[in-house]
């Protein structure tokens, strides 16, 4: 199983939107896909459809090891789309999970037990911080894909997200790269944007995707509706660009995967 965590400890820009189409997009051309909703705010989990009263394990419980990785997932109304909810117990993770051996692989033991075959690609949507609950999603993961907003204080954010990824490579993940940069909320009408856009593609090359994702009001308005954009208005900009973007994530993942050819 390939895991991607879907990281940038900026809020607002686009992490867990982008973490809700991507796995649908990629769920829709034939990937069995597993999301983990990681933030307290469960974001994710809302906006595909995850009511509350359904979340009776989570995230919270597998870090804890309350419960198994089988108990926590529950299959959304999306095809082939799986989903580990997020609770506000997570809120309190960060100093419970101080006191547990291995505390920064603790996402890692746990997604150790999904059986052979059974997903093909996992999303961990991260919350807004480099604390230890994104630090687990770095551990466990072999890429990160990093939303990034076209503003300016998001380009000092980037600094120092590869600053951590630096410091986990280091010390508990030396496999950990960057799969990629996707720009965000991108509107052309904004000289800004056009101006951050190009400064972050000229320090940072093709890490950075050909795909922007436009502000789409519709991709504010699907979550509303327990719906991934794609299901939810699947003709808008937002849409067409998030299916392009998966066509491009999938052409930088191992080619191990040939199933969404």
């Amino acid at each position: 199983m390939i895991r991607l965590a879907v990281a940038n400890q900026k809020g607002g820009v686009g992490k867990t939107t982008t973490a809700i189409n991507l796995a649908t997009a990629l769920a829709a051309t034939g990937w069995k896909t597993l999301l983990v909703d990681l933030d307290p705010q469960g974001n994710a989990s809302t906006g595909l459809g995850v009511g509350q009263a359904e979340r009776d394990w989570s995230s919270y419980h597998l870090l804890t090891g309350e419960c198994g990785l089988a108990e926590a997932v529950i299959a959304t109304r999306v095809p082939n789309l799986d989903i580990i909810p997020s609770t506000q117990d997570l809120s309190g993770a960060e100093i419970e999970l101080i006191d547990y051996e291995e505390r920064t692989h603790r996402l890692d033991h746990g997604l150790a037990q999904a059986p052979e075959g059974r997903w093909d690609i996992c999303l961990i949507d991260c919350p807004p911080s480099l604390g230890l609950l994104t630090v687990n999603a770095m551990v466990a993961a072999q890429s990160l894909l990093v939303p990034l907003q076209c503003e300016f204080f998001a380009l000092e954010g980037l600094s120092q997200l590869l600053q951590t990824v630096e410091r986990i490579r280091g010390r508990f993940n030396p496999n950990l790269s960057i799969l990629g940069v996707a720009l965000t909320m991108y509107d052309r009408r904004n000289r800004l944007t056009e101006q951050v856009s190009d400064d972050v593609r000229a320090c940072l090359g093709n890490v950075v995707f050909d795909t922007v994702i436009p502000r789409n009001v519709r991709l504010s308005e699907a979550p509303s509706h327990g719906l991934p954009a794609l299901i939810y208005d699947y003709r808008c900009s937002g849409s067409e660009a998030y299916m392009q973007l998966a066509r491009e994530l999938i052409g930088r993942l191992p080619p191990m995967r040939d199933i969404a050819a």
